[in-house]
This record gives C-alpha cells, structure tokens and sequence, in this order.
C-alpha cells in the first residue's frame, strides 16, 4: 500500500506519514486531505519527499479523505519550508498561515434563488397573457432580470425597490421558478484596457519599465522611488494592468489595507471595478470565498496585508510592496517575519516580478539597489506640478508654547492664517489618547500596567487609563491608589485628545476631526472621513500616525508636527531612521495640488540631523550617513542580527533560564553576543522578559549557529524563547 507524507497546520517539525487506502489513486504533493491525529480528524497538505519506508505497518493511519480543491503549488509548498527554514519556525505553524480559511477546502454551498420561469419570460417581452395584469412593482421586478441568471429575493427587492412578498407572490403567480445561486462570491476582472489617468513624461518612462519587467515573466526586484505626491501608485498600476494582460495574478501589499480607501479608488478608476481584498476586517464567509477564488484563479488581482502573501495564488506574476519601510510589514507575534522581505522570497520562488514603492526607502533596500541587486526608477517631481512643502523647524526654545499648552505662538498663527484663507490644516502628533503618563502631585506615584513595563495612557473621552501593549483599561481612579490623596493624579504630556481640547480653545470656530487608531478602526470609518475631508467638511485635522499613510488631500496646505522630537531618543538602532521617514511621509500630505504647502515641526533640537534633513529636503545625504555610521559595526544592513527574547511568568526563571542561555551562547569569528538584559518593556502581559542579541557579519548564516545553539541550552518547561531574526522593533 502506498504511503505519503502530510503536513499538518499544527506547530509540529515536520510532516508525518499515512497510508493510501487499496483501491484509491495516490494524490499528488500539494493535495488537500483528511487525516486522523489523536482522535481527530485534521486538514492537512500531501508533502514532498518519501515516506519512511522503515516506519511499521500497524503504526500507519489512512488518509481520509482528498478536498475537492486545487492542490497547493509547488512554488508555494517551497515558500512555507523557506520561511520555516529562515525564521527558525516549525513548517506546520507556517502552513498554518497558508490555510487560514480551513472553511474554503470544502465545497461552497449552494443557496436557492429565483430565476425567470418561461411565463416570467413571456410576460417580460409582452407576450405573455397575462401580461396586461402586471403591477407595476412586478414590471420592475422583471426588467430587474436577465433569462437564465439566478437572484437572491434580497437582490431582487432592492434592486426593483419593492417588498420581499412582491417576489414571493410573483414566485406564486408562476412568473419566476426557484434555481440554485452561483457557488461562492463572484470577483470582477479589472479591466486592463479601461482607461486610466494621464501620465506624465516620466511617469510614463518608468510605467514602460515596469511593464517590461512584468513582461517577462520571471524574477527580479525593482526599487519605484518618488517625492510625495509623484504619482508611485498610478504608475505601479500599469505593472498590474500588464500582468492581466499576460492572464498571471498580481498581489499588492499594503501596510494598513483597512485604512486605503482612496487607493482603492485609484484602482477603480483605472481598471473599471475593484480588487479583491485580503485583511483582518473580512468576515469569515468573504475570507472563505476569497481564498477559494484565489485558488481557482478567480481573482486575477488581491490586495492584502501580509498575510496575503501566504494565499495559494496557482500564477502569481507580480508582488507590489506600497511603503516598504512601514514597519506594519513586520509580524511579531508567532511565526516572526517581515513581509517585505518574505515577498521578494515568493517572487523568486514564482518567478514573479516584484516591486517595492517608497518615498522614503528602508537603508536595507536603499543598500540592495545600491549594490545592484535591486533595479531602481525614481520619480522626482510631483504629477501636476505641485510643488514640494516648504519645511521649517520652530525652534522650541525661543518661541515656546505658553504653560500648560503644546502648540508654540508661531504654529498657532500659521493655523490661523490658513484657516482664514479658507484652507485646510494638520496638526500631528504621534501619540494617541489625552497623556502619555499619568502621576500623583503628592507623592509622585505614576500609573503604571499591572500587566506591562509601561504607564497608562489617559484617554479622557472614555474616562479611562489603558496600556497599548496589552490593551488592559480601568477607570480613572478618584484617589491616588498610592497616597490615597483625592484628585491629585495629572495628565503629563500631550495626547491627540489633549492638543484637540488645545485646538477647540484656539480655534472654536474651525470644524476639527480627529484621526487616530481609536477613531478610524477600520475601512467604514476611514471612508466617512476621508470624504468628509474632501468635501471640505473638516478644517483642521489632529491625527496620528495614520494620516502619514498616503492620503491624498487637496486642500491640506499647512502640516503641523507637534513633537518633531519624539521617536528621536532611546536605544533602537533605527530611530532616526524612522522619525525622518514618519516626518516625511507627514510632510508630503501638504500643498499636493494648486496651493503650495507648509509645513512647521516643533523641536527643541533644530541642530539634529534628522530635522536638518528635513528642512533641506537632503533626504539622501542623511541616509548615507547613517549607513556610514552602522558599517563600521557590522550593524544592519552590515551585518545580521538576531534576538531572543525569554519570558516566563516567574521573574527568577526568566533570569535563570536567560543566564543559561548567555553561558551557552556561541563562540566564532565574526559572531557578537550581547546580554542577557531586561528589554524594554521587561514586563509585557505578565510575562518577565529577557533579551539576548546576536550579531554578526553578514557573510554569517546565523540559522544554524541559532539551531545549535538552541539544542544545547536546554528551555526549561514554562519559559519561552522567542526568535526574532532581522528584529525590527527592539522593545
């Protein structure tokens, strides 16, 4: 009897075997099955390679039975071990990620609805006898209809704009006959040929590359860069309009898929339809329809956040990466990757092209399209011919803001003036609720997470105090829990709420909206505003770090940056990095069409190099010299990193089983162990944590020298060790 590997979606190290029952055809590797495990039946995936011929027969299970579904490719299969092999993950927890929709591998089911029946057909073209007797509402209900195509009663009343019973009675009356809906949802093909905007010159030379690329149908990395406002969007759509014609799927990732309304309706009007879409805010019937439309190849074009780079596409042709240097892309939390980096992997592996669109690139691929690795096309104007904002720093120091305030004497009369020009403005501030720290007057007690190394942020609107690692919230207490001294307990530091309670005293008359992560929690949300900002119902915005996120607001001309400085101290080897792109991106939301922009960044440190970047617009030059600053080290991306982060729920044995780590650790040319420390956030939702760091050159494969490592330590039960390679947050 033939035997077969399966791969489970479990956190298992590797496939096990089964038996095919006598009398079945063998199915081949990628196969969707049925297989028994401990008492229970669990979907799983035929694997390569060869069973073990040794294993005994009384030890095998049969496979249940084969899912009427497309089988996983091959190029995926390799994708899963790939990012196994390179995040140190068992393969099954990274299949997991492949089978998100475990609904989808059986067949849809079908649902009744109502199609026309030969009297309805009749009545429709006024030949039927009856015909003179239709009401009106029924006529409607019949040019609401195309013979042979089956409707939900729900469609057909809202479509005739009449009641459920007029097609119950119509039903009744023999003019329609019940039929069987369509299996799952149906995904539009975006039309290639439908007309798209104008480009420019340049846009059009780098649109022409792009579609070359795509042309040619096999692998290779190109770097789309552009000043704010360049048009990166309209001219990557061209790469998607060639990889429809080529009959191959694209996939474009985007770092905060629930918030893109106005791309999507970029998309929509340069292809005549929408996408299909992948994020966490689908409900589970359109997850399922989604992911078997994928499969089958009915959705010619998905746009996702990076889980979507895990869904079984048969003929993936292309792979955008929008804002590569978000840091969105990075998944914490189980299996640990960046999807940047995993998308130019699966790209390889399809033999797809792949595209990464910043403004602002990440000093990683900057350095690859330095080396050659990467192609590189630059946009260096804005479309239309707006100009870029000018940029200037307020120097904190001379013009502070008055006590107790946070918006200096100069910022307020910008505002001012472009309120009265009947524009629009933006303050941003990159914190959200009403103050980052909370403490007592009289003893100096600070409210701090039971759960967390971190304060609790005030968020007055829903009078509480909340954590924003773990999410725990309480009401704000009357007394200091401390001292016990009644109402002694202040806010320090600006929130969003807190400047927006600024902002209505300074300006009472200006229409504010606010737009945070608690304010826009998803696409419904971000749609209204959006639109409100637009139809120019909104003045003045106070957002965080949402509105750096490619908005496109035509009557937005002044940026106000609230705490330029924040993000600028501390120990993470990216910071400055990372506040000059923020700050960048939150400058080019200014002055995008006719009017030109300004924008204003509060410091207390104009001379830093960060904010002198800013002001002269050399965003350049401050990358190299960062990258000069991290070569001599072997820093990223000089060299490789890796961390490991042991938690456990007793703080002496996160300490001990950390010190046994730190007594292990290898020892090799090239190769840097730093720790064991307490990370940053030492305490994070009741776990204790310690962090160790690896470094190393890059001609360094740290996988192995991880594995090795890992093997001889030794984790005791109750402790987690938690790899993070490539970190990119060091909290």
């Amino acid at each position: 009897m033939a035997r077969l590997r399966v791969l489970l979606p479990l956190p298992l190290a590797g496939a096990y075997d089964y038996r095919v029952p006598a009398g079945r055809d063998v199915p081949p590797a990628g196969s969707f099955v049925v297989v028994p495990l401990s008492g229970r039946q669990l979907y799983g995936v035929v694997w390569d390679g060869e069973a073990d011929p040794d294993l005994p027969e009384r030890r095998l299970r049969d496979i249940v039975e084969v899912l009427p579904v497309p089988p996983m490719t091959a190029s995926l299969r390799r994708f899963v071990e790939w990012v196994a092999a390179y995040t140190l993950s068992p393969p099954g927890a990274v299949l997991r990620m492949a089978m998100s929709s475990p609904s989808a591998l059986e067949p849809p089911a079908q649902k009744a609805g109502w199609r026309l029946a030969a009297a309805g057909r009749r009545a429709a073209q006024g030949q039927g006898q009856g015909e003179g007797r239709l009401t009106e509402a029924r006529r409607r209900v019949l040019d609401a209809m195309e013979p042979g195509e089956v409707y939900t009663a729900a469609t057909l009343a809202a479509e005739a704009g009449v009641s459920a019973g007029v097609v119950r009675g119509m039903a009744g009356a023999g003019l329609l006959e019940p039929a069987l809906l369509p299996a799952g949802a149906e995904f539009p093909r975006p039309n290639p040929a439908h007309p798209g905007p104008t480009l420019g010159t340049e846009q059009g030379q780098v649109a022409a590359a792009l579609r070359e690329a795509t042309a040619a149908r096999a692998f290779g990395v190109t770097l789309l860069t552009g000043v704010t406002g360049s048009g990166k969007t309209e001219v990557y759509l061209e790469a998607v309009a060639e990889c429809l014609e080529q009959g191959r799927q694209a996939l474009v990732l985007l770092p905060e898929i629930a918030l893109s309304t106005q791309w999507l309706e970029r998309f929509e009007r340069r292809f005549g339809g929408p996408p299909a879409l992948w994020h966490s805010e689908l409900g589970s019937r359109l997850r399922r329809d989604t992911w078997r439309a994928v499969a089958e190849g009915r959705a010619p074009v998905l746009v996702g956040a990076r889980s979507a780079l895990f869904l079984p596409f048969p003929d993936l042709g292309l792979i955008i990466v929008d804002e590569e240097h978000e840091t969105a892309f990075k998944q914490e939390e189980g299996v640990i990757y960046h999807a940047r980096d995993m998308a130019v992997v699966r790209a390889r592996l399809a033999g797809a092209a792949c595209v990464l669109v910043s403004a602002t690139p990440s000093l990683e691929t900057l350095t690859n399209a330095g080396t050659g690795r990467y192609a590189a096309l630059h946009l260096p104007v804005r479309h239309g011919g707006a100009s870029l904002p000018e940029v200037a720093v307020i120097d904190q120091r001379r013009t502070p803001p008055e006590r107790g305030r946070f918006l200096s004497p100069p910022l307020v009369e910008a505002v001012r003036e472009t309120l009265a020009a009947g524009q629009q403005a933006m303050l941003f501030l990159n914190r959200r609720g009403y103050a980052p720290l909370t403490l007592c007057r009289s003893c100096g007690h600070r409210m701090r997470c039971p759960n967390c190394t971190a304060w609790l942020v005030e968020h007055r609107v829903r009078r509480t105090l909340q954590c924003h690692h773990c999410g725990h919230a309480e009401p704000i207490p009357e007394t200091c829990p401390e001292c016990a001294a009644e109402g002694s307990l202040t806010p320090l530091g600006p929130g969003v709420e807190r400047v927006q309670e600024e902002a209505a005293l300074l300006f009472p008359d200006a229409r504010r909206l606010v737009m945070a992560s608690d304010t826009i929690p998803g696409p419904a949300a971000a749609a209204e505003a959006a639109r409100a900002i637009q139809e120019r119902e909104v003045d003045l915005i106070i957002g965080t770090q949402i509105v750096a996120k490619g908005w496109h607001f035509p009557h937005l001309t002044l940026v106000g940056v609230v705490d330029a400085d924040l993000g600028l101290a501390g120990g993470d080897l990216r910071a400055a990095e990372r506040t000059v792109q923020l700050l960048h991106q939150v400058a080019g939301r200014a002055g995008r069409a006719e009017a030109p922009g300004r924008v204003l960044l509060q410091s207390w440190s104009p001379e830093h190099p960060v904010l002198e970047a800013l002001v002269s617009g050399d965003l350049d030059a401050f990358m190299e010299a960062e990258a000069e600053s991290r070569r001599p080290g072997h820093w990223p991306p000089f060299g490789r990193l890796a961390a490991l982060i042991v938690s456990a729920e007793d703080e002496r044995e996160a300490d001990r089983a950390a010190r046994d780590l730190g007594l292990t650790a290898p020892q090799a040319e090239g190769v840097e162990v730093l720790g064991p420390a307490p990370a940053p956030l030492a305490l994070l939702r009741g776990r204790h944590r310690r962090r160790l760091l690896l470094k190393a050159r890059r001609d360094v494969a740290v996988q192995p020298l991880l594995r090795e490592w890992l093997s001889r330590a030794g984790v005791p039960a109750g402790v987690r060790v938690q790899v993070d390679i490539d970190p990119v947050s060091f909290l």
